[in-house]
């Protein structure tokens, strides 16, 4: 019937999602993010490392700890809210690019800035053609006082684009913020 393959999808993407508390203290925060992340479609970077990380199955290996994510990519991947959580114990991620993310809302955004570590490592933020993306989720980015650069893109829910900008520029006035917004 019409419909169901997409709901099987959503169903799928929902499970990929679920966060394993069991799993973060098994592996560590970052082994276990780096596992959501790939299951999930995205990339990671670790830190020292010009490689993106794309093989689920070839994870690095070695010491607990010894890889640290420093970037991820989750262009067209089925990231979403209930697996935020994975974000928690992440010490060093300077970069995300959000591209093309269905899943990617304002609540997200907002799991985003609330995440401690992220408010003190995160430099560098782009969110590009997320659908479900409004001004309520640009402004919850206040709260990542370290954000350097925010490159917004293809953002056809936010509507009060001049008053966002204002807004956000005021609270993070170290922030280079760059639109191609129409």
């Amino acid at each position: 019937p019409p419909g169901s393959c997409r709901a099987f999808w959503g169903w799928l993407n929902a499970v990929f999602n679920k966060v394993d508390h069991e799993r973060i203290r098994a592996v560590g925060p970052d082994r276990a993010a780096s596992e959501w992340l790939l299951r999930c479609g995205a990339l990671v970077r670790y830190r020292g490392s010009p490689r993106w990380q794309q093989d689920y199955n070839g994870l690095p290996t070695g010491p607990l700890g010894k890889y640290k994510i420093e970037a991820i990519d989750a262009t067209d991947s089925c990231i979403m809210y209930r697996g935020f959580d994975y974000l928690d114990g992440l010490e060093h991620v300077t970069d995300i690019k959000l591209e093309k993310c269905m899943y990617i809302q304002d609540e997200c955004l907002q799991r985003l800035s609330e995440t401690s570590n992220l408010q003190k490592s995160l430099q560098q933020l782009k969110i590009i053609s997320c659908g479900n993306v409004t001004d309520k989720g640009i402004l919850a980015l206040h709260k990542l006082t370290n954000l350097e650069y925010l490159y917004l893109s293809d953002l056809p829910g936010i509507r009060e684009k001049e008053m966002t900008f204002r807004v956000l520029q005021q609270a993070l006035p170290n922030l280079e913020l760059e639109l191609d917004l129409e």
